[in-house]
């Protein structure tokens, strides 16, 4: 039986001009979906990032997230 080893990803979550709520996955450039109901994005962001890695294969380098940086001016 193979083990899988599991990953975190970070996302941004966005609320649009349109009621709609948009995800990016911040290791995954232009991995992103959107939903109108944040229960509804949980599950579409799993899937994305799913399609993405099977895609991407397992050759795929992930960038190491260090930390988000709130600067104001």
């Amino acid at each position: 039986m193979a083990v899988t080893r599991q990953k975190d990803f970070h996302v941004t979550i966005e609320k649009g001009e349109d009621g709609y709520y948009v995800a990016n996955v911040v290791e995954l450039p232009g991995c992103h979906t959107q939903a109108k109901r944040l229960s509804e994005l949980n599950q579409r962001i799993r899937e994305v990032i799913q399609l993405y890695l099977e895609a991407e294969g397992k050759d795929l380098h992930i960038p190491e997230f260090i930390a988000f940086k709130k600067i104001r001016i």
